[in-house]
């Protein structure tokens, strides 16, 4: 398909947009790979990744993806992610490197938090794993419209020796000109889907007929309702005394931890659905169904201090 084709229920406007951040992500990958010795992309199977993945395919044609994938699995990941995430990297012949949270847990190097959830256990494994891949740059799927800390990120963000990430130390990007000057043991984090919201994800999603995890589509699943939030219970979210699971009809706006990620009461069961469905909402992905960031109003800011993504 032609960068200027539409889909039906695409409209011009929309489609000027969509031509106009793909042509700035594909810049932005092609940069690090004609500017960087050792790129890697965060893969985790989840839809901005997964559009991620798709660009740097596009951007990079008709060579192969020259570069692995990295996902940093928590061990409570949904088994229908990790089924599309190792499907979708043998379709496209991409190395994928897993850093894996529980290995961390069992050898003693990390502890489980008191809350359950794994998300902020992420944050040594990667940083670990870029060290020990000698990676100068690393891709990510965050989006200025997820949180406040993301929206002060710069697409090619500086990471220091240690990983940590100083947001009062930022490189200007005027005229799409982009800094990747670091040094030995620093990396660069790269963003990019920086300028896209989730509504132009989910189109994008529709115009490239991009397939995604069964879990962003309606279904029905069985859930328990725990501070406001739709949780799947199971073993890794053990039902508490006077919970009842109920089954009802459901998607997920973003997936991570089944202990710390909720589904949304949905009747969107194809992409157009979910594309009105989007449009409406008021509320983020992660500030709907998230509950790792309601530890604190800089829950995500603090973590990405520490190297976290």
């Amino acid at each position: 398909m032609t960068a200027t084709a539409q889909r039906p229920g695409v409209s011009t406007e929309h489609a000027s947009l969509l031509d106009a951040l793909e042509s700035e992500a594909i810049h932005i990958i092609r940069d690090v790979v004609a500017e960087l010795e050792r790129p890697v992309m965060l893969f985790s199977g989840g839809k901005d990744s997964v559009v991620m993945l798709h660009l740097a395919a596009k951007a990079l044609w008709p060579a192969p993806i020259p570069f692995p994938v990295l996902h940093v699995d928590t061990g409570h990941n949904f088994p229908e992610v990790l089924e599309f995430r190792d499907r979708t990297v043998e379709r496209l012949g991409v190395e994928l490197k897993v850093a894996s949270v529980q290995d961390y847990i069992d050898d003693g190097r990390l502890q489980e938090r008191a809350d359950g959830t794994r998300n902020p256990l992420q944050t040594v494994p990667l940083l670990d794993a870029i060290e020990a891949g000698r990676f100068d740059a690393v891709f990510g799927g965050g989006r200025r419209d997820e949180d406040k800390a993301r929206a002060k990120e710069r697409i090619f963000s500086l990471r220091n020796a240690f990983g940590h990430w100083d947001p009062k130390n930022q490189r200007p990007e005027l005229w799409h000109l982009y800094n990747t000057r670091h040094r030995p043991g620093e990396h660069v984090r790269v963003f990019p889907l920086s300028n896209w919201t989730e509504l132009d994800v989910w189109r994008y999603i529709a115009r490239e007929e991009i397939e995604l995890p069964s879990l962003y589509y309606a279904h029905e699943r069985e859930v328990v309702e725990r501070d406001g939030m739709l949780l799947f219970p199971g073993e890794h979210v053990p039902l508490r005394e006077g919970e009842v699971p109920e089954v009802r009809t459901v998607r997920y706006r973003t997936v991570g931890d089944m202990s710390c990620t909720g589904a949304v009461p949905s009747d969107a069961a194809d992409v157009q659905a979910v594309i009105a469905e989007v449009a409406a909402t008021t509320v983020t992905e992660r500030g709907a169904t998230r509950a790792d960031d309601r530890i604190s109003e800089a829950a995500m800011e603090d973590r990405k201090k520490e190297g976290y993504f």
